[in-house]
C-alpha cells in the first residue's frame, strides 16, 4: 500500500449525488468517497480502502435512514467484495449495489451475484456497455446505467435491456435537453449535473478517540510484565469486548472443558500471550469493513513472523508476532508507525524492526513481506518451501480465529 495512503489524515468522508425519476423527484443517492471534505473530486488511491471507509461511515457510523430516509442508496462493489458477503452493508432494503464497469460475466462472479441477490439486495450495472464477456451480468441485473455522455446510447443495447424489462439509468446527464431525450428513450432514472452535484456529509464521529482507547489497552498488552491485575480493570471498561472474550475463550477454537464464568478465569485459561493476541483480534475485528478486508493480512502476517522466529530458535515468537502486527497497524490505525512506536513501550529491537528493518526481527518482518509481494529474488527452493508451509499454517490459524471472532459478534447481537 502507498506510503502517501498510510499517512493520510483520517478527515475522510462521504458525498452523495441526487438520483431523479422522470418527473425529477429525487428517488436515489449514490455513495461516494471524499479524502476531505474540501476535496471536490474522489481522489482514490486504493479503491479498496475507499470502498471499506465510505461503506464503514454510511452503514455503522451514520445509518442509511439518517442518510437518505426512503430513498434508494447505490454503492459501489469491488470485484473482491462480491465473494466476502460480511463485507457487504448490513441492510438489504433499498440498497442497490452497483456492480464496476471492468467486472465481466465468469461464472464466478455470477455465481456470487446470485447468492447475493438471494439476500435481498438490488444489482445494479455501472457504465454498462454490452459485449460478449459482459452479457451474462444481465440475467442477474436490475438496474442499468449507461454513461450517456462518454459512450453514448446504442439502440441495440436499449432493446435488449428492454426486452429483459431492466430499469434503465441515465448518468452523467449534462443538461435538460439530454434529460428529455433520455426520457423519451425510456429511461426512468437519472443522475448527473442537470440535476444536482454531489453533497459532502463529513461524518460526526472523533476517529482519533477510538484510536486512543485503542492503543491505552494495546501498551499494557505488549507489557511482557503486566499483570492480570492491571488487565482486568481495562478490559472492564469495554462490557462488549469483555463479553466476547468470554464466548470466544469458552469456543470450541480453546476447547475448554470447563464453563468460563469470570473474565479473570478467562484471562487465566488463556494464558498472556494468547489473551495478548486475542484481544488485539477482538478489538480491531468491528463493523469497519476496512479492518475486515486489511485484518486477515495482519493476522497471517503476524503468525507467518511468529512462526519463522520459532524455527530459527534465535528471536523470541511473542516478539516477532508483535512485530508482524505492529508493522499494519498504522493502516489499521490510521497512525504513522513512528508515533504508534513513541506510544507503546515497546523494545528497541521491536523498534528497530518497525522503522528501519533491522536486525533479526526486522529480517523476519522483510523476509515475510518480501513473500507477501512474490519478491524472494534469488532464494533457494528450500527457502520458498518453508515460507509457503509457514505461510499455510499462518492463513489457516488466522481464518480460524477470525471465524471465531465473527460467531461471537453473531451471538451477541
Amino acid at each position: 500500500m502507498p506510503e502517501t495512503l498510510k499517512r493520510q489524515s483520517s478527515d475522510y468522508c462521504l458525498a452523495l449525488q441526487p438520483i431523479c425519476d422522470q418527473h425529477l423527484r429525487h428517488v436515489g443517492d449514490e455513495l461516494l468517497y471524499r479524502s476531505s471534505q474540501h476535496a471536490r473530486s474522489a481522489q482514490i488511491e486504493d479503491p479498496l480502502v475507499a470502498t471499506a471507509r465510505v461503506s464503514h461511515m454510511a452503514f455503522y457510523e451514520m445509518g442509511v435512514e439518517a442518510l437518505t430516509g426512503s430513498r434508494q442508496l447505490f454503492f459501489n462493489v469491488p470485484r473482491e467484495w462480491l465473494f466476502n458477503p460480511d463485507l457487504l452493508p448490513p441492510v438489504t432494503e433499498r440498497v442497490v449495489l452497483e456492480i464496476l464497469e471492468d467486472i465481466a460475466g465468469d461464472a464466478e462472479v455470477i455465481e456470487a451475484l446470485q447468492q447475493i441477490k438471494s439476500l435481498g439486495y438490488c444489482i445494479a450495472l455501472d457504465d454498462f456497455v454490452v459485449t460478449q464477456a459482459t452479457l451474462p451480468l444481465l440475467d442477474v441485473a436490475d438496474i442499468v446505467k449507461v454513461d450517456v455522455l462518454n459512450d453514448g446510447i446504442r439502440d441495440a443495447d436499449l432493446a435488449i435491456y428492454q426486452s429483459r424489462g431492466l430499469t434503465l439509468l441515465a448518468e452523467k446527464v449534462e443538461d435538460f435537453k439530454t434529460f428529455q431525450h433520455c426520457r423519451d428513450l425510456g429511461f426512468t432514472l437519472f443522475q448527473g449535473y442537470f440535476y444536482a452535484h454531489p453533497e459532502i456529509r463529513p461524518s460526526q464521529f472523533n476517529r482519533n478517540g477510538n484510536k486512543t482507547a485503542q492503543l491505552r489497552l494495546l501498551a499494557v498488552l505488549q507489557d511482557e510484565n503486566a499483570e492480570f491485575e492491571v488487565l482486568e480493570p481495562l478490559l472492564a471498561q469495554d462490557p462488549q469486548l469483555c463479553i466476547r472474550l468470554l464466548r470466544l475463550c469458552n469456543s470450541p477454537l480453546y476447547r475448554r472443558e470447563c464453563v468460563i464464568a469470570s473474565l479473570r478465569q478467562a484471562m487465566i485459561l488463556v494464558g498472556f500471550s494468547r489473551l495478548r493476541k486475542l484481544i488485539v483480534v477482538v478489538m480491531l475485528a468491528d463493523s469497519n469493513p476496512f479492518n475486515q478486508l486489511m485484518l486477515p493480512k495482519a493476522l497471517t502476517r503476524a503468525s507467518m513472523c511468529e512462526k519463522l522466529a520459532a524455527e530459527t530458535h534465535a528471536d523470541s515468537p511473542d516478539s516477532a508476532f508483535l512485530v508482524g502486527i505492529l508493522s499494519m497497524m498504522d493502516i489499521l490505525l490510521e497512525e504513522p508507525l513512528d508515533k504508534l512506536c513513541v506510544q507503546l513501550p515497546l523494545s528497541e529491537e521491536v523498534k528497530l524492526a518497525l522503522l528501519k528493518r533491522q536486525g533479526r526481527l526486522g529480517e523476519i518482518l522483510r523476509l515475510t513481506i518480501a513473500f507477501e509481494e512474490a519478491r524472494l529474488g534469488s532464494a533457494s527452493q528450500t527457502v520458498v518451501e518453508r515460507l509457503n508451509r509457514c505461510y499455510l499454517s499462518s492463513v489457516s490459524w488466522a481464518n480460524q480465529l477470525l471465524g471465531e471472532v465473527s460467531r461471537s459478534a453473531d451471538q451477541k447481537s
